[in-house]
């Protein structure tokens, strides 16, 4: 029995940093998203996870002001791993999500 691998995200948040590069006719767009997933670790202490780093291709007439700090966005893609060397030579591998869709959604209002 062959066994099916799926690598697939799905993540809605806040926008943070974000960098557009020109890359023949299309952009890249590398931003943050901000998530706020809380939780307690094995102390009990609580721990915040926060920032996710992702990119994005856009075409040229797309709007890229979605991708502005502070825009809460809703996005699906895939993880993928990179893996590099720092400036102090140790080798160092960090996730991104690589997004194939991306929308911008409104910010729900919470009642007091």
């Amino acid at each position: 029995m062959e066994l099916e691998c799926i690598n697939r995200v799905e993540l809605r948040g806040i926008v943070g940093t974000s960098r557009v590069t020109e890359v023949g006719d299309r952009n890249l767009i590398n931003f943050s998203l901000a998530t706020n997933y809380a939780y307690k670790d094995k102390d009990g202490y609580p721990v915040i996870e926060t920032w996710h780093t992702c990119s994005a291709w856009a075409g040229r007439e797309d709007d890229l002001t979605m991708y502005r700090k502070g825009t809460p966005l809703h996005i699906e893609g895939r993880i993928r791993n990179i893996r590099y060397t720092d400036a102090n030579g140790c080798e160092r591998t960090t996730l991104e999500v690589v997004a194939s869709k991306v929308e911008r959604v409104e910010r729900s209002v919470t009642p007091v």
